[in-house]
């Protein structure tokens, strides 16, 4: 549909240039801004009137017709045409922007109804998140994330929903929930997972909760943290990309010893049952959990994001919420502002010691008694 004004604009060329010029094409050429203003939005508009005001002019200077009245009949209605399309175009344009920054401005209030920041400080870690919107579309995704202090150590839970819109919101709500809920009464990492890959498979046979693609085909990458208070950080990871271990300055991905499928697709697994896998986490050390929306980041010439390289350039000085704001300046700088996907990152610093009591760091049980 974009094609079709200089379509029409080379079909007027071709008529007036050739033999067949006797045809009268001065309402063709009205027609191009017209057209423009349902697609190419005001820029393109101007461009399309341009377009057809150089072929008028060349047509008329071709056929010898300077001075008669179609001539300027033909520059007038061109004139009165391009102006009215090019104030059209332009409202539509603000009346689109308007109601995709409402429409923006629901999904993210509807996403932190889910999410909330993490606490700066959990126990024997300081912490910090990140979630940012992609640029392309209103509809909110399904990353999700959450840090929760228990008397098992600090339990971290990232994921990425397949899909957008409610549907993702809802997932995410149940997944969320589920963790928020399990994380303070299951001994075992592994329990955890189990907990929230039962809620949403009881979620997506909920009549009418999700449609038959999202039954069929839906699924959820979804990576467990704990980080009790020994100097190790264990993990559960069920089809998610790795976390990012800087350790002096390296960044390591923690890649799982047995990958296991997503949540939502454990038909597919074949191998011995999940365990939990430990590594070193050290005091000094961080630990970046995030979703493919950071590795997925392409710049203009279709290369990906380089994490690795970027967490070491930052290094471990910068405390967590300015370390996660360096990290979003990068992937913006490397998209040229352009995120293609939802990105969302939970970063957490192991400190020395055991670290200080929170106001997390409540058994559940003893707040109900």
């Amino acid at each position: 549909m974009q094609c079709v004004p200089f379509l029409i604009g080379l079909a007027v060329l071709v008529i007036e240039l050739t033999p067949a010029h006797f045809i009268y094409t001065g309402p063709f050429l009205t027609a191009i801004p017209a057209l423009a203003a349902v697609t190419l939005g005001p820029g393109g508009t101007a461009a399309a009137a341009g377009l057809a005001l150089a072929i008028s002019v060349t047509t008329a200077t071709h056929n010898d017709a300077w001075g008669t009245l179609q001539v300027y009949t033909n520059f007038l209605a061109l004139a009165l045409v391009s102006t009215a399309s090019f104030i059209t175009s332009t409202a539509m344009q603000t009346r689109r922007r308007r109601e995709l920054d409402q429409v923006r401005r629901i999904a993210v209030a509807a996403q932190d109804v889910v999410l909330r920041p993490v606490p700066a400080r959990l126990g024997p870690v300081r912490a910090a998140s990140l979630g940012l919107a992609a640029g392309t579309g209103a509809q909110v995704g399904g990353d999700l994330y959450e840090a929760v202090q228990t008397r098992y150590g600090v339990r971290m839970i990232v994921g990425d929903v397949r899909g957008k819109g409610l549907v993702a919101v809802r997932a995410v709500a149940v997944a969320v929930g589920a963790f928020r809920e399990a994380v303070h009464y299951e001994s075992e990492l592994v329990e955890v997972m189990n907990r929230c890959s039962a809620a949403l498979r009881r979620e997506v046979v909920v009549q009418g909760a999700f449609d038959e693609e999202v039954r069929m085909e839906g699924f959820t990458t979804v990576l467990i943290a704990q980080i009790p208070d020994e100097p190790v950080v264990q993990l559960v990871n069920r089809g998610h990309p790795p976390p990012l271990l800087l350790h002096e300055g390296k960044a390591t991905p923690l890649m799982p010893t047995s990958p296991l499928p997503p949540v939502g697709l454990e038909d597919l697994a074949t191998g011995p049952p999940p365990k939990s896998e430990s590594y070193p986490f050290l005091p000094g050390d961080r630990l970046l959990l995030y979703t493919d929306g950071v590795i997925e980041a392409r710049d203009p010439a279709g290369e990906f994001f380089d994490l690795p390289k970027a967490v070491e350039g930052m290094g471990s000085d910068p405390v967590p919420p300015e370390f996660l704001e360096q990290l979003h300046r990068a992937l913006l700088r490397h998209t040229q502002g352009d995120l293609a996907d939802d990105v969302a990152m939970l970063l957490v610093d192991r400190l020395d010691g055991e670290g200080e009591p929170s106001s997390d760091d409540v058994d559940v049980g003893e707040t109900l008694l």
